[in-house]
């Protein structure tokens, strides 16, 4: 469906990316995922045909985005970051000149941009002024738009951006049922509303990719501990003691907020995470003869995988800067 093979993109002397393999297969939904300036934006816009790369080469649907641009427009419905709104027209007056643009039959044009306004959720504001909508109805024109032609691709840069909760929440079950029959590529920031609506995570840093795979197998894999919050009626103290000395265990941290209230202990126990150690914590304060109440998992999230991977640097290049920092002291 779409491939990208070793894509390289320079600006000035900057690689902005720096060969970017990857696959999407037909009827995924796909996250991209970045930091700001991690080459997100840059990829998509060769995919796009809005821009060429320098290197490599990429392909949408088996045609080759160097020699097929117009073809692939076609097949492609993409909402970038800032979506090319007019204020000055009317939602209708817009969706009905971007049908044209595409090449939408004459006698057609009516009926498709009824059909997009319903998917996208804009029915309620086709007579309005663009520049008098919020920010949320503005996001469904976008998406309206991008639906125009009945792309089998969808490519979303930051398609929930400046919304409140509530409008994430919209705009996110519209992307699930974008995915029906589409395949969508969906760059954001929001990182819970990965793990809610991806099948599979790219993530790119500083123009490489550095991970792929499913949110829950980066969080696994990333995960070097397990926690457990546990609450227990029992002293304090004796709680933190009793299960620091339980072997796997790497910490015991008090929930001050309501620590020992109603002689109750909530404590969360971090330990290695090559090993589940609930039934070891479980029988150590059972034979004390404690009240358990609460012996629960708190999974690692997809937020905490993404920023250690962001954060880390080579170990070549660790090396590099400490031997420059002892040169020059």
């Amino acid at each position: 469906m779409i491939e990208v093979e070793g894509l390289t993109k320079y600006y000035g002397r900057l690689a902005a990316i720096n060969d970017v393999n990857f696959r999407v297969e037909q009827g995924e939904i796909v996250g991209f995922l970045g930091p700001n300036g991690a080459g997100k934006t840059t990829t998509m816009r060769i995919l796009t045909c809005f821009t060429p790369a320098h290197k490599g080469n990429a392909r949408i649907l088996g045609m080759d985005v160097r020699l097929d641009a117009a073809a692939i427009r076609s097949k492609v419905g993409y909402l970038p970051e800032n979506v090319p709104l007019y204020g000055w027209m009317r939602v209708q007056s817009y969706l009905r000149f971007v049908a044209r643009a595409k090449g939408i039959a004459s006698s057609e044009i009516e009926n498709e941009i009824t059909s997009v306004a319903q998917a996208a959720g804009a029915e309620p504001v086709m007579g309005k002024l663009i520049r008098t909508l919020s920010k949320g109805y503005k996001q469904r024109v976008g998406l309206a738009q991008a639906l125009v032609g009945d792309p089998p691709i969808l490519i979303l840069d930051e398609p929930t951006i400046g919304l409140d909760p509530k409008q994430i929440r919209e705009i996110r079950e519209l992307i699930k049922s974008f995915a029906r029959n589409r395949t969508v590529i969906l760059s954001t920031h929001i990182l819970p509303e990965v793990s809610q609506v991806c099948d599979r995570v790219i993530i790119i840093n500083k123009g490489t990719i550095i991970a792929e795979d499913t949110p829950s197998n980066l969080t696994k894999a990333r995960a070097k501990s397990a926690r457990n919050q546990i609450e227990v009626r029992a002293p304090e103290q004796e709680v933190s003691t009793l299960l620091s000395n339980i072997p796997g265990v790497v910490s015991v941290k008090v929930d001050s907020r309501d620590a020992n209230a109603n002689g109750v202990t909530r404590v969360v126990v971090e330990t290695e995470s090559d090993s589940d150690k609930r039934s070891d914590l479980a029988r150590a304060i059972v034979e004390k003869g404690w009240d358990l109440l609460e012996l629960r998992s708190l999974d690692a999230s997809l937020e905490d995988a993404f920023i250690a991977m962001v954060t880390e640097e080579p170990e070549e290049k660790n090396a590099e800067t400490k031997s420059e920092t002892e040169e020059n002291t």
